[in-house]
């Protein structure tokens, strides 16, 4: 029986990183478009500002990596190739569809970790602790909005797939790569101060 993550066309444990640790461009925008699909599960209107976010994220890299293609093969070479230009449009993209990802990987991991929550408190959690913090006063209504639109846990995970067990094996594995993708991204915007401004 097929699954949510079967169905993917790109894992995020397929992303493949360089003998530096660098994250190919391709693999990670086609990971992103896999997990923007996620939220359709969620099965709110509410969640369509977040896809709506996350895919214009994922466009401005893509444009980038169509204009420059060696010099965007691996999300960091596209951040320091734009970091000497005045346009940071795709390392802003990047920025913020990190955020989303982070905030992604925060609220599943709460999910899987406490299974007596509610995905409304699960989800707000990870909200609170990830994106809220980058909201101004017209974004954040919306979000909590979101949050509160969650399904219930039974229903969501139903969605996934009917084999619970071989779900959990997949979401686990997947939600690992997640997190571990996320923070290569988000200690290297540190490290440089990347997102300085952005």
């Amino acid at each position: 029986m097929s699954t949510f993550f079967d169905e993917m066309k790109a894992s995020f444990a397929d992303v493949k990183l360089n003998e530096a640790g660098n994250i190919d461009t391709a693999d990670f925008l086609r990971a992103s478009e896999s997990l923007v699909k996620l939220f359709d599960l969620l099965g709110s209107s509410a969640f369509i500002v977040v896809q709506k976010d996350m895919t214009g994220n994922i466009t401005k890299i893509r444009s980038k990596l169509l204009e420059d293609p060696i010099k965007s093969s691996t999300l960091q070479d596209l951040v320091l190739a734009e970091s000497t230009t005045k346009s940071k449009t795709a390392t802003q993209g990047l920025l913020w569809l990190s955020r989303g990802l982070q905030f992604t990987a925060q609220a599943m991991r709460e999910t899987v970790d406490q299974p007596d929550k509610e995905l409304t408190v699960t989800f707000t959690d990870a909200y609170n602790k990830t994106l809220s913090k980058y909201h101004g006063m017209l974004v954040k209504p919306v979000f909590k909005l979101a949050m509160k639109a969650c399904p219930y846990r039974k229903d969501f995970f139903a969605k996934l797939g009917a084999d619970q067990a071989k779900v959990n094996a997949q979401l686990l594995e997947w939600l690992a790569a997640l997190e571990k993708i996320v923070k290569i991204i988000m200690d290297f915007f540190a490290s440089g101060n990347y997102g300085k401004g952005l």
